[in-house]
């Protein structure tokens, strides 16, 4: 079959986020308890999915933690990194707070006790991004390649420069990062690279690297709830209804106890319609319209309501 008649395009969140609710829906508990004893999803490597993406921009992950360059030789020089250590540091934590001129204040200060700290620089790309001014968002770029030009192991800085290229759409550029960023054996990021590289990949309309990437991020860490729910898009873009229903499953599981997402609504929706379940596509369709009545994803039902024998859009 063509990647042409595999997919039609169909619009969903990217958040990455669970959602939480105080008053956990029925629909939820019900489906964990029918999933619990439902069989692990296997032979995921063997996945061949081709032609489908999401459509809005996705939710990378980025960080503003740091990590030192390679080791200093003498003590004068170690002082200098130290210093320029705590002071990014402190910049980290500004950051956070968005006290965005005070991290600017700690970074100038770690430049000038060591101008070749690799952390500094990325950490100054971090602050000029989430300010967020046209010309800010233009000095970052230079100081993520600064970062990396001064270490090129610093795989916390290319996981940072590629969600700064996805933010300005240069979605190649971001891949190149993000693969090597998820290629770094122990490198405590590497996860949400992966992550990342498939949402790119989803962006650049290649559903099948974004397919392997989300399977290796399953491979690092099986718990990995972006990938679940990517995958389980995909899977249902190519009909693989069963795969779908298996990997749809296990994040159910996974979220247990933090609320169903509007997304993880409409994709069991879609399940029970594929497999002719029509009382539980009718509960989870009014969870959905009630609980979340202004999302994208409620939208996308409504429009599906009126017209059942659409495709989902």
């Amino acid at each position: 079959m063509s990647d042409d008649k595999i997919c039609k395009s169909r619009r969903s969140s990217m958040t990455i986020k669970p959602y939480t609710s105080h008053n956990p829906p029925t629909a939820l508990t019900k489906l964990i308890k029918l999933t619990k004893a439902r069989v692990i999803m296997t032979g995921l490597s063997a996945l061949l999915l081709a032609g489908c993406q999401s459509t809005t921009d996705p939710d990378l992950t980025g960080s503003t933690r740091y990590q030192g360059s390679a080791p200093v030789s003498n003590n004068k020089n170690l002082n200098k990194q130290e210093i320029a250590r705590v002071r990014t540091s402190l910049a980290a934590q500004y950051i956070r707070k968005n006290e965005l001129d005070a991290a600017q204040r700690q970074l100038e200060k770690a430049f000038a006790a060591n101008s070749r700290y690799a952390p500094a620089y990325d950490m100054m790309g971090v602050l000029l991004q989430q300010e967020g001014s046209r010309l800010n968002l233009e000095k970052a770029d230079a100081y993520f390649k600064k970062a990396i030009a001064l270490d090129g192991d610093f795989e916390q800085a290319r996981n940072n420069y590629g969600v700064y290229l996805s933010q300005m759409k240069r979605y190649s550029e971001a891949a190149q990062q993000f693969e090597i960023a998820g290629s770094a054996l122990g490198y405590e990021g590497r996860i949400s690279a992966l992550e990342n590289l498939g949402r790119t990949y989803l962006q650049l309309n290649d559903s099948a690297a974004a397919a392997k990437a989300f399977l290796r991020a399953l491979d690092g860490n099986r718990n990995s709830l972006v990938a679940h729910i990517e995958l389980v898009d995909l899977l249902l873009a190519q009909n693989r209804v069963q795969q779908a229903q298996r990997l749809y499953d296990e994040t159910l599981i996974l979220v247990q106890g933090q609320g169903i997402s509007p997304r993880l609504l409409l994709q069991g929706i879609k399940l029970a319609e594929a497999q002719g379940d029509s009382n539980q596509r009718q509960q989870l369709s009014r969870q959905l319209l009630s609980a979340y009545p202004l999302s994208d994803e409620a939208k996308q039902l409504k429009t599906w309501l009126n017209n059942p024998e659409a495709p989902w859009q």
